[in-house]
């Protein structure tokens, strides 16, 4: 009784019952839209624009579909090694005609992610894969009749694709009624599944500044950024949930707290303009969640680089934001510490 009474306790309250009843509406969906032939990540990632699943919804929706329903065979690996290019394993995988193909990959930053493999778009928004991070990939036929031991030998060889091996691709791979076509692209207003466009932000209004903070910017301006570099003028690629690694080289002679303290405010002023996005710091590959931990080291010294990347929907802003880090990465940082201490810096 007190086991039946923990599986519906979700159920006991409105929001529960009501986000339970819109998740099973979209998974009935979806089971009839792999049944005809269309590969559950791309349906999923449609599902998760038009906000009708959120994220942490994708992980039991491809357990039940591919794991159940469609009995799809799966293989696991945590990654020992990774290609350096992920879009490489589409060109690779795209000619699989004999399996479907989904991957779970538990992306350290952004979470699960469900990627239909023969996608290019899909792949192109990984940008890298970390090591030792979980993969899981499922390969059938839509819930047809298939192979199990072609379809486990595909979830295999797709594996160590992304491990950066170069498994031995089976020739009946090639063949079967599987092959992936491209979803249609979203329609114009007026009908048709696909994201909605967004009207453009309205501009900015000027807050109110105090008498003493308008002085102290008057007396101290920060100096203006030098022109953007060309090769990131273009920005993320379309679609992108995180930027590639971006490089920020320290010119001081030691990334001290006067140079954290400079990456505080800047760091605050881009997510305070942008309150959807998410800055991510690395140094010597690891994740820096504390920024102070780089000073406290002492091991960020003069000619060290410290990297960041972006993450969020809508990325913009990024060249800005690389330019003012690197500043912050040199002698120059002070120009960020003027003003009230607590005041956000109108940077973007």
């Amino acid at each position: 009784m007190s086991a039946v009474a923990v599986q519906y306790e979700s159920l006991a309250t409105r929001n529960g019952f009501n986000s339970s009843v819109r998740h099973i509406k979209a998974v009935v969906s979806a089971v009839e839209r792999v049944a005809g032939k269309e590969n559950l990540a791309d349906v999923l990632d449609e599902l998760l624009a038009e906000k009708a699943i959120d994220s942490d919804e994708v992980l039991p929706a491809v357990s039940m579909m591919l794991g159940e329903r469609f009995a799809y065979a799966s293989q696991a690996a945590n990654l020992d090694g990774t290609v350096p290019d992920p879009t490489v394993v589409a060109d690779t995988v795209g000619a699989w005609n004999a399996v479907d193909l989904v991957v779970v990959y538990h992306h350290p930053d952004l979470g699960v992610l469900a990627l239909n493999p023969k996608n290019p778009a899909h792949m192109s928004k990984l940008e890298r894969l970390a090591r030792h991070e979980l993969v899981v990939v499922y390969a059938g036929c839509y819930g047809k009749d298939s192979e199990k031991a072609l379809a486990q030998k595909a979830a295999k060889a797709l594996c160590e694709l992304f491990a950066g091996g170069k498994p031995k691709i089976d020739a009946a791979f090639l063949k079967g009624d599987c092959a992936w076509k491209a979803p249609k692209p979203a329609k114009a207003a007026g009908g048709g599944r696909g994201p909605k466009t967004t009207a453009k932000a309205a501009p900015r209004k000027p807050g109110r500044v105090s008498k003493s903070a308008a002085a102290s910017a008057k007396a101290a301006p920060i100096p203006a950024p030098a022109a953007p570099p060309k090769t990131l003028a273009e920005g993320p690629r379309p679609g992108a949930r995180i930027t590639p690694m971006y490089s920020v080289p320290v010119t001081n002679e030691l990334f001290h707290n006067g140079n954290v303290e400079a990456w505080k405010r800047i760091i605050a002023s881009y997510t305070t303009r942008h309150p959807g996005l998410e800055v991510l710091v690395y140094y010597d590959g690891e994740r820096i969640t504390n920024l102070n931990a780089l000073f406290k080291w002492g091991k960020v010294k003069h000619g060290s680089t410290i990297q960041f990347a972006v993450k969020g929907e809508e990325i913009t802003d990024v060249p800005k934001l690389l330019r003012y880090l690197k500043q912050g990465a040199s002698p120059m940082f002070e120009a960020f510490l003027r003003g009230p201490v607590n005041a956000v810096l109108m940077l973007f």
